[in-house]
């Protein structure tokens, strides 16, 4: 046996294995069971093997052996068809074959990658009447069934039946939770398993570093970032990658330029992720000086993800040039434009002003334009009161089947910017028509572990009294600096001393306002907001940041803005 594995790990083509296997059968050896099945794992999950030949070799063999069944559902399991998998898992079913503990881990593993929940189910009850529920292996993978098709309790509760658990049977659960919209009790998962005593492996940490991103938890990812130092996982590239995107999507960019810096090995992955936190950051010129330093420095090549990066670092930072001309070298070198690159460059000219470039962009690109494209072009036709081309693009929307709120809401504060207010009741019908909603703006903040929530006008707030007692001092002390209300942000037809109430009470103020009340002096105050930031509330924070002497950082849906001694490092361009 050993001098067939010997042989095996020598073959480097399917002729090789042809040719080894004629061998064995000439030599009679390919009799045996144990021959054979070595033959049809390798043939199966090597690189150098062939799954179809396994298959073909398996099929004109008689009285298989469970080991040669689990050499194939072992191999459909790990290849682009895991629903195969199942299936011949299910013929050995049909031909009375007995799976044992490793056919059903295999079967169930092929049911995690095609989330097929009601596959699982069926394993797993099948595996408890073969007797091999003690099986850790077996019960670990029936978890990560569960966990990656969302039925977290069922995951939750098998977990807490275990008798014994391994560090996989921890990763499962924690990345489940992490992936399925449980981030804090991912966290405490982590948690209890140092306390437990079991020592957290390069999965663990990638799952419970997930979670802090999730939740914005810079001081979590902290301590999750120091225990990954005392076990001396700060060289894992993946970890460094997690660590990257991590603090980038707490708002802590420096801590993820510090991480990138160290790092003794740097993936493509590396790459991307601190180009892309930087755009989100709005350290356009940082991030294309990353960009341009790769290729030459570095060995690894950009990708498709590379250049979106880049574009989006352009984007938000305004440098519509080096945009262009990024956008214009991917195919030198390779790299196919798709639907993403284009929409980068259309927001790109439509933020500048360049609106009919941008048209023109959508009209001449190969590929069909999609919504977002048009929402896009919408989007700076508000911003700069293009009505032709707005009415253009809400055209397109509605030819498309769009019925997007943000299509609606957009084009209506185009009309309202002009006072047009009839045809923005026109449009507002058209939403009730068609029972459209507008999505309330809503921003949370968590403070000492406890989220919290504000819509605009929120006053169900337990503090509601001190926040709106310190909104009003707010606006006392930041209009004695020379504020003014940005009352045309406000797209109502109503007085002006309305429009200022309005302004004053946006759920990222009430949520501010809140912050300086409870976050203590000298410590972050972080708001994360569903929308975009509004124009005033940005006026507003700037000031707020400057005379109050503290550093607030609003993570809107598309970017981080940090507010410090008065200004924002978007340098108000977003």
């Amino acid at each position: 046996m050993a001098l067939v594995d010997s042989f095996l790990h020598k073959c480097k083509a399917l002729k090789h294995i042809k040719q080894l296997q004629a061998q064995l059968i000439v030599s009679s050896a390919f009799q045996s069971y144990l021959c054979r099945t070595k033959l049809l794992e390798f043939c199966s999950i090597s690189p150098s093997g062939d799954l179809g030949y396994a298959v073909e070799v398996f099929r004109h063999v008689d009285n298989h052996h469970t080991n040669e069944w689990n050499a194939i559902v072992r191999g459909f399991a790990q290849s682009d068809e895991p629903r195969q998998a199942v299936e011949w898992y299910v013929t050995m079913l049909h031909q009375a074959r007995r799976p044992d503990a490793l056919t059903c881990s295999f079967a169930l593993k092929a049911c995690a990658r095609m989330l097929g929940l009601f596959e699982g189910r069926e394993i797993h009850g099948q595996y408890i009447r073969f007797g091999f529920e003690a099986d850790v292996l077996l019960q670990t993978t029936v978890i990560d069934v569960y966990a990656k098709c969302g039925v977290l309790e069922q995951a939750q509760q098998l977990f807490d039946e275990m008798t014994r658990r391994d560090v996989p049977t921890w990763n499962a659960l924690i990345t489940g939770l992490a992936q399925g919209n449980r981030p804090r009790d991912a966290l405490s998962l982590f948690n209890r398993m140092r306390d437990s005593g079991v020592v957290p492996n390069e999965i663990s940490v990638i799952g419970a570093l997930s979670a802090c991103s999730q939740l914005g938890a810079a001081s979590e990812g902290k301590f999750v970032h120091a225990y990954i130092s005392e076990v001396r996982l700060d060289t894992n590239t993946r970890v460094c990658n997690a660590l990257i995107d991590m603090y980038a999507k707490c708002g802590t960019i420096d801590l993820a330029c510090d991480v990138f810096n160290k790092m003794p090995d740097r993936s493509l992955v590396s790459w991307n992720a601190i180009i892309m936190g930087l755009a989100m950051h709005g350290r356009g010129f940082h991030a294309v000086q990353l960009f341009n330093q790769m290729d030459s420095s570095s060995g690894v090549r950009p990708d498709a993800v590379t250049y979106l990066a880049a574009l989006c670092a352009c984007n938000h930072a305004g440098l519509v040039e080096e945009g262009l001309r990024i956008f214009k070298e991917m195919t030198k070198y390779g790299v196919t434009q798709n639907i993403k690159h284009y929409g980068c460059v259309v927001d790109l000219l439509g933020r500048a002003g360049r609106l009919e470039e941008a048209h023109m962009m959508i009209k001449s690109m190969p590929l069909v334009p999609d919504a977002v494209l048009w929402q896009t072009l919408l989007g700076a036709c508000n911003t700069y009161g293009n009505i032709d081309l707005a009415e253009l693009a809400s055209e397109k929307l509605r030819e498309m089947g769009s019925a997007s709120d943000g299509d609606y809401v957009m084009m209506s504060n185009v009309y309202a910017a002009y006072g047009r207010w009839v045809d923005v009741g026109r449009v507002r019908e058209a939403m009730k028509v068609n029972e459209v909603r507008k999505m309330p703006g809503c921003s949370f903040i968590e403070v000492d572990g406890i989220v919290h929530n504000f819509v605009n006008g929120d006053q169900t707030h337990s503090n509601s009294k001190e926040i709106y007692a310190k909104l009003d001092e707010i606006s006392i002390r930041i209009k004695a600096f020379g504020y003014v209300p940005g009352t045309r942000f406000v797209l109502h037809d109503i007085g002006e001393e309305d429009k200022e109430n309005v302004l004053l009470y946006h759920s990222e103020k009430l949520a501010m306002a809140f912050g300086l009340v409870t976050v203590k002096e000298g410590s972050l105050i972080q708001i994360y907001k569903n929308l975009r930031i509004c124009g005033d509330c940005h006026i507003v924070f700037k000031l707020v940041s400057k005379i109050y002497e503290r550093e607030i950082v609003v993570r809107d849906r598309a970017r981080f803005h940090r507010f410090k001694e008065g200004l924002c490092s978007c340098g108000d361009y977003w």
